[in-house]
Formats: structure tokens, sequence, C-alpha cells
């Protein structure tokens, strides 16, 4: 290699962050958000009130009999039963498990749709950071191809530093911008260097039987679904029989299925092939505390009720994997724990923001050369992504509030706000000029997040009256509106002229730039 191994590396790990970190910080920020996917729901519902208990047995009966109504030549049924944190049922429904896939969420008591308002609440941002609102299948190729880039981007970036310890202590603030943008990238980047690992392997990992199927297509020959029996994931189920049946009451198979597994609660009941003579109803628990993401569950009969079994006991390798996709998503993480994987997660975004804002500042042309079209779009997807993403998710929250309850398809608006307010911020970076994008952008972002509280507070009442959890929430945005006017601030700064040269040197000796 003429420029050195090192020098080849930053080559690397600058153009292949760049060429998926706006997908990246899109990813980052909705999973990072997606570590309390179920406080966002409950702020975005908030006709409903906690704490009230219901009986399993008669939820599932009454949601099956939604579901029959609904989608009696449906494939599969699953129905979500109320939690603490979320105290109404949820039905899905399919017709193959290629999808389309519905929902719809039910009143306990009723067993009709739900008064709550209709949102996709926290789950539009978790399903957004795997799937980026693409149909499922495609939506996860592109989410782990852009991981497994990022995975040569981060052992490359390690590679190119010189000083990886020194660089977590080191931000000159005071020095040029493009000084002060690659301190800030490495302080960002090696800080949480671990969890950036971890995450981006376990984020693989967790799809990885999507991604390499071909081990377990050629063990098994068209009979994949042994492979998670043997494998101890889910219990032994019959194939489908192809001639009509009926399904058995729920209510009974529930209240066995919890006094055969009664060490943590029960979550959900699903039905396969439910109109089938082999028809199969699984009791799906909450994972016992732990990094394995393992349920513990129990199968019946549908046709008849009858208990079938469990899954057996996961070998060394499946509770591996499991522990993987619980590390991942941090179901096991108390409360302060989750706030570190809180904090991890947007020094992640962080990192992928200032390492493409240091590409282009890395870039800028010198006195009397004009910006090139490759760097002038950079410069637009940057900004319309950086400071976008936010105000589309502002937007989204400001949506819920101000949509009409009885508003038809109010969930997709408040997606289409999402988008709409996205779209707008990158138009917006295209026509105005770069500095006054970044500036105007940052602080739309900042007003909106800043006017979620208020908006809150007019719309349902004082976020006291709904205790610390609501607080809490708007408390949060109060924070990310102030960083996000701070960021706006910085933005029409300029540096003079010599730092910018001398740091333009700095940069091309670094591997990260032009001289």
């Amino acid at each position: 290699m003429r420029q050195g191994l090192r020098q080849s590396m930053a080559w690397l790990h600058a153009w292949s962050g760049l060429v998926v970190g706006w997908v990246l910080f899109a990813v980052f920020v909705t999973g990072t958000a997606s570590y309390y996917k179920d406080d966002i729901s409950a702020w975005m519902r908030p006709e409903l009130r906690l704490g009230v208990e219901h009986e399993p047995g008669q939820v599932a009966e009454r949601a099956a009999a939604f579901l029959a109504r609904e989608a009696p030549d449906a494939g599969g049924w699953f129905i979500e039963l109320p939690k603490a944190e979320d105290p109404v049922a949820t039905a899905h429904w399919w017709k193959t498990l290629e999808g389309p896939f519905h929902k719809a969420r039910l009143d306990p008591e009723t067993g009709a749709r739900s008064a709550a308002r209709d949102t996709r609440g926290g789950d539009f941002l978790y399903r957004f950071h795997f799937e980026l609102s693409m149909p499922p299948l495609t939506g996860r190729w592109v989410v782990g191809t852009c991981a497994l880039v990022l995975l040569v981007a981060l052992i490359s970036g390690i590679v190119t530093h010189r000083r990886i310890f020194a660089d977590l202590f080191t931000f000159r603030r005071s020095k040029a911008r493009q000084r002060s943008w690659l301190d800030a990238h490495n302080v960002a980047g090696v800080l949480a260097l671990p969890f950036h690992l971890m995450i981006t392997y376990t984020g693989l990992v967790t799809l990885a039987p999507m991604y390499m199927p071909w081990g377990a297509s050629t063990a098994y020959k068209g009979e994949e679904l042994r492979f998670f029996t043997e494998s101890g994931m889910m219990p032994e189920t019959r194939m489908p029989a192809g001639r009509s049946g009926t399904l058995a009451p729920l209510g009974p198979m529930v209240r066995e299925a919890i006094a055969r597994a009664p060490a943590t609660p029960i979550e959900g009941i699903g039905v396969q092939n439910p109109a089938d003579a082999h028809a199969a109803v699984i009791a799906y628990f909450e994972e016992p505390h732990g990094l394995a993401h393992l349920h513990p569950q129990v199968a019946f009969e549908g046709t008849t009720g009858a208990y079938t079994g469990k899954p057996s006991d996961p070998g060394p390798v499946a509770y591996a994997s499991t522990a993987f996709i619980g590390l991942h998503e941090a179901h096991f993480a108390g409360p302060v724990l989750r706030v570190l994987f809180f904090l991890c997660g947007i020094l992640g975004a962080a990192t992928v923001a200032t390492g493409l804002v240091l590409w282009t500042v890395a870039r800028v042309p010198k006195p009397g050369e004009r910006t090139g079209f490759g760097l002038r779009l950079v410069q637009i997807l940057n900004v319309g992504t950086v400071a976008g993403l936010p105000a589309g998710i502002a937007a989204y929250f400001l949506a819920n509030r101000l949509l009409p309850l009885d508003l038809a398809g109010r969930a997709g608006v408040e997606i289409g706000a999402f988008f709409g307010l996205w779209a707008l911020v990158a138009v917006a970076a295209c026509l105005r000029p770069h500095r006054a994008a970044w500036r105007e952008g940052l602080a739309l972002a900042a007003l909106l997040f800043l006017a979620v509280p208020l908006v809150d507070a007019a719309t349902v009442g004082s976020p006291f009256g709904d205790g610390m959890r609501f607080l809490a929430f708007d408390t949060v945005m109060i924070a990310i509106g102030g960083g996000l006017a701070f960021a706006a601030h910085k933005a029409g700064s300029v540096a003079r002229r010599g730092q910018a040269a001398t740091a333009r040197q700095d940069l091309a000796r670094e591997g990260f730039g032009r001289a």
C-alpha cells in the first residue's frame, strides 16, 4: 500500500461511513428512542390509565372473538395481553408470514376496538429502526447491509487512530471548525466505542437467520421450523391438515398455561392456522430476568385445548444467540442501565453526525474555488438528515396532540407529519445557503421539540397530573430542544481563515481530507 496502512484505513473509514451514514443516523436515533418505546406509547395515548388489572383468559377470549369476525381465514393470530405499561389488548393477524400484517388495539373489557386515539406510538420508531418504513424484508436487508458497513468503519477507525485513548480526553473547542469537528467525532466515537461495537455486531446477529439461511435450509431441506423446535426456540406443532376445524375457547388454555409456567407474567397468545383442524395455540410468557431473550412457552392443540408440551431446553449455541438479542434490545436493563444505553445511543448518533459533517468541512473549497456537485449533494443530505430527522420526530409528537381524535386514518397522518417535516428541511437545504440551512433547520427542530411540552399542557393538561412518567417525557423534550438550539447557535459561527487553512492541513495529515 503506497499510502501506508493507517492512511488506507482512514480512507476506508471516511468513505464507508459516508455512503451509509445517513441511514445509520436514522437507525441510531430511532433505535435509541426505542429503549423507551413503551413510555413513548403511553405518552401518545394519554386517555389510557395504568394500574387496572384484567383476567388474562377473559381478555384472550374477547380478542379471539374479535379476530374470528375480522380475520376468520387468517394464517395466524397473535394476541398481546394487557400489561402494566400498556393496559389494552392488541390483536395481530396475517395471511402468510410474508405479510401483510394487520393489528387492532382492543378494549380488554369489551373486546371492541379501543376508544383511545389511533396512533402507532413508540412502535413506529421501533420498527423504523430496523425496517425504515419499507416492506419488512427489504428494510431489514438495507439496515443489515448498512450495519455491516458500519462494522467495517468502526474497525478501520480503530486502526486509524494513533492516540485512541488520548482522543477520549481531547476536545479543542477554541480551534478551527475542522479541528473541533474531528475532536468531537473522536470523543463521541471513543467514549462509547464498546457500545458501538456491541450494538452493531448484536444487531447483525439478531437477523442472522434471515441474512444467512443456508445452513438451516440445507440441513432441514424445506422443514426449517424443525430447526426452531430442536433448538428450543418454540414447541413442537403440527403442519396444517388442510381441512377446517373449530378453535376451542382460549380462556381455559390460558389459565392452564399460567398454572404450568407461573414464574413470569403471561405476555401473549399465538394461534397458528386458527380455522384448520391442526390449529395450535401457544402461550408466551415474559422472559426471565437475564441476558437471554427466551420466552417460556406452553403449547396446546387448538381444536381440543389439550396440552401438548413446552420447548426443549435450549443448548449453549441457542442460549448464546438469544443472549445477543437480549443484549441488543436491553430487556434485562434496569432504570440506571437503560439510561446508560440511551446515552450511549445518543453518542452513536453524534458519532455518525459529526463524521458526516467532518467529511464536508475537511473538503471545504479553498478561496476562489467553487463547491463541486458531489460536495454540495453531501451537504444537502447532511442537513436534511441530521436536522430533518429530529424535526420529523418532534412533528410526529405534535401531530399526536393536535390532530382531531376522531380523524380517519389518524395514525397514518401522524406518520405523514414525520416524513413531511423531514422532507421540508431537506428541500430547504437545497434552496438555502449551506450555513443558513444548518442554522434554520436546527432552529426549527429546536422550536418543535420545545413546543411539545407546551402543546401537551394545552391539550391534555399539566404533566404533574399524570405523575412523573409524563413529566419526565416533557423534560426530555425540553433538554433535546435546548441541545438543538445550542447547535443552531453554533452553526452560525464562522471560523477565521487562517485557522481553517491550518486545520485543513492537519486533517489531510490524519487521512481525513485533502490539503
